[in-house]
């Protein structure tokens, strides 16, 4: 039989093993590697050509109103006016041409001396390379202008770490309905990634915690060592006493 203070150092060394074993609570900040995501070191370029409908008319719209302010309707620029998007992009300027993504977000009459809009929207990609990737896009839009710029802010998928920016040129505008065409030039520098998108019967290569951070070699480690410490130090007291 253990005598007493045998079960005492078994128990001290338990607990202390124990405390080295890596915690599920996340870490606020830590360095991690470029491979630890599957990035390359080299980033990749891309350039992107499509044409953005904004259809406000007819029976089926892409573009609805959803507020508006007091002021809105005796404004000349329609100031305070916001409206929700799913547009199509198209390979090419006519609606019925291959679609290759949709604008999804929404954007507001934000200039009180000129037409000018705040656009927010994601690109959803539906074909090719990036299809199920995004683009996060923001900027100003003088529609009055022949040449408009926006920034690409952010991105998913294949466009992980996105950043760069479009320009605008108006192809068609109707004065009456509102409906217009816009080809759209992306430029966006983003990651080169070896990471696949997650599908629902599986997941993306690479390691990740519980709550999909990547796992570090040096937080693997620690978790081997502990463990092994801990079965380690459990055989010896069995066989000692």
């Amino acid at each position: 039989m253990a005598k007493p203070y045998n079960f005492t150092i078994f128990l001290t060394f338990s607990l202390i093993s124990l405390t080295l074993l890596p915690t599920n609570h996340a870490i606020f900040s830590r360095s991690i590697s470029k491979e630890e995501l599957g990035i390359k070191e080299d980033d990749k370029l891309t350039h992107l050509t499509f044409y953005f409908h904004d259809t406000l008319s007819g029976p089926n719209p892409s573009a609805l109103p959803i507020a508006k302010a007091k002021i809105t309707d005796k404004s000349p620029t329609t100031f305070g006016a916001l409206a929700m998007i799913d547009d199509p992009l198209t390979e090419g300027p006519k609606i019925t041409s291959k679609l290759v993504g949709r604008a999804q977000g929404m954007y507001g009459f934000a200039d009180q001396e000129e037409p000018a809009l705040i656009m927010m929207m994601n690109f959803m990609f539906l074909e090719g390379e990036f299809n199920g990737s995004t683009l996060n896009v923001m900027g100003r839009d003088a529609m009055s202008d022949s040449a408009r710029e926006l920034a690409v802010v952010g991105g998913t998928g294949a466009f992980r770490f996105a950043k760069g920016y479009v320009q605008l040129k108006t192809v068609t505008f109707d004065q009456k309905s509102g409906d217009a065409v816009v080809l759209f030039n992306v430029f966006v520098n983003h990651a080169s990634t070896s990471f696949k998108i997650e599908s629902d019967n599986g997941g993306s290569t690479g390691s990740s915690t519980s709550d999909g951070a990547p796992l570090s070699s040096q937080a693997s480690l620690s978790l081997m060592v502990s463990s092994f410490s801990f079965i380690i130090i459990s055989l010896l007291y069995l066989c000692i006493f």
